[in-house]
């Protein structure tokens, strides 16, 4: 049974735990502004001595992602403790594909992910030797058949995703993620290579858990969720996220069951 912390808060269980992994896009913000009880939370697990990770499946680096914080507006405390799929992709792809042609799918605002090695960035996918997927063409943003044709004489390719997300939700509007793109190839039978929750070795380079007590906070059962149980961690579902209506309608312990995951709390929203 999963218990609801709505009105007890975080701090009734903060004692209860030595590192919180917090997912940032549907959690401490909607992709347009922070959550101002989200960042409180932040701030209290911080006064309480504990270590918090705000692990993220953005396709960028570390450091991308603490400039788009900052134009958010929040503080530099906060970003510090950011860790990204993008980043876990890029210790990967400079360790194994460094000099190799790469054809890219994803926008143009996803280019500083390999600003290291762009020479190796080809427009020509007959020409690569890996697909990189850090989400949709701007223009191909919605039609996931647009993608089976581009790969249908590629399968044989291997991809890297830099987010396993199927979807976000940017303010009240839903969009496609680089998960989505990456099952059509995966349901061709090419292979995949993912980075980013549920997956977890990103867990393990975001800071030292061994023998830690820990509990993960997210909005999303796939990759949030199933990557504590993963991990044997537990986990916090924020229910005003990705999985608001199917919550609403059905109630956390039958959509757990869908999702065949373990949820240990719940939250309409991360309040201390």
């Amino acid at each position: 049974m999963t218990k609801n912390l709505d009105n007890d808060g975080l701090r009734s269980i903060v004692e209860n735990y030595d590192i919180f992994y917090i997912d940032l896009w549907g959690v401490v913000h909607n992709g347009i502004t922070p959550h101002k009880k989200a960042i409180e939370a932040l701030e209290e697990i911080t006064k309480a001595n504990k270590n918090y990770v705000l692990l993220t499946n953005a396709p960028r680096p570390n450091s991308s992602v603490n400039l788009f914080l900052e134009k958010m507006g929040m503080k530099k405390e906060i970003r510090k403790k950011v860790y990204s799929s993008g980043e876990a992709s890029l210790v990967y792809l400079k360790k194994n594909f460094l000099n190799e042609k790469f054809f890219h799918l994803g926008p143009p605002r996803d280019f500083d992910l390999f600003l290291n090695f762009t020479k190796n960035k080809t427009i020509d996918i007959k020409e690569s030797s890996y697909l990189l997927c850090t989400g949709l063409f701007e223009e191909q943003g919605e039609d996931l058949n647009y993608y089976k044709e581009l790969f249908k004489d590629h399968i044989n390719k291997k991809m890297i995703c830099t987010n396993p997300d199927l979807i976000v939700d940017k303010g009240e509007k839903r969009e496609l993620c680089a998960g989505s793109v990456a099952l059509v190839f995966e349901k061709m039978g090419g292979e995949v290579v993912y980075f980013g929750k549920p997956f977890p070795e990103v867990y393990n380079q975001a800071i030292n858990n061994e023998g830690k007590r820990v509990l993960s906070i997210g909005d999303n059962l796939n990759t949030d969720i199933k990557g504590a149980n993963l991990l044997n961690f537990n986990s916090l579902i924020i229910s005003n996220g990705v999985h608001k209506d199917e919550i609403k309608k059905e109630g956390i312990d039958l959509v757990s069951k869908k999702y065949e995951v373990i949820v240990n709390f719940i939250q309409t929203e991360l309040k201390w």
